[in-house]
């Protein structure tokens, strides 16, 4: 009978860099892309923490956030097509924002048939209490850098946030 030895996990583990195949393009773009997702859950959870004793859900904040982008009131159907979502679901947001005293339904100057959401001032408050929220769930997940490698991260980040494609990437 013919006995093999299995290496264990300890010795695999102990393995030094150089001592690893050469990873190729498919391999670091499948782990840029687990590490990615990850942080970004890291991320969605530490804000989601922060901003439940506001009371606000994530979708709820993210409207917020679009009407605080808008010059004027916009139209349901403008901040569905914005959030890229069913006007329904704006509409049980909007209900929900308004009991909350956040946002008011306002009749449009130009055309008593159409509905503009408008920002109150408690939806204003609650808006910067989300942005501090968001900012500090960052900190959180940015904490072990230093500022140099947040400096690189910036830079890498806004070079991959570029919408438009470019030939050779």
């Amino acid at each position: 009978m013919e006995t093999r030895t299995i290496p264990s996990r300890a010795s695999a583990d102990q393995e030094g860099p150089g001592d690893r195949p050469a990873e190729g393009p498919d391999e670091v773009t499948g782990r840029l892309a687990d590490q990615l997702l990850g942080l970004s859950r890291r991320l969605h959870r530490a804000q989601r923490r922060l901003m439940e004793p506001l009371g606000v859900t994530p979708a709820q904040a993210r409207l917020l956030r679009a009407l605080a982008h808008c010059a004027e009131p916009p139209r349901m159907a403008d901040l569905a097509q914005r959030l890229e979502v069913v006007p329904r679901a704006v509409t049980t947001l909007v209900d929900a924002l308004e009991a909350g005293d956040l946002v008011r339904r306002v009749p449009d100057p130009d055309n008593r048939r159409v509905i503009r959401i408008e920002l109150r001032d408690e939806g204003s408050r609650v808006l910067r209490e989300l942005r501090q929220a968001r900012r500090t769930a960052a900190a959180e997940l940015l904490a072990p850098l230093d500022d140099g490698q947040r400096a690189a991260l910036t830079a890498l980040l806004a070079a991959l946030d570029d919408e438009e494609p470019h030939a050779g990437r």
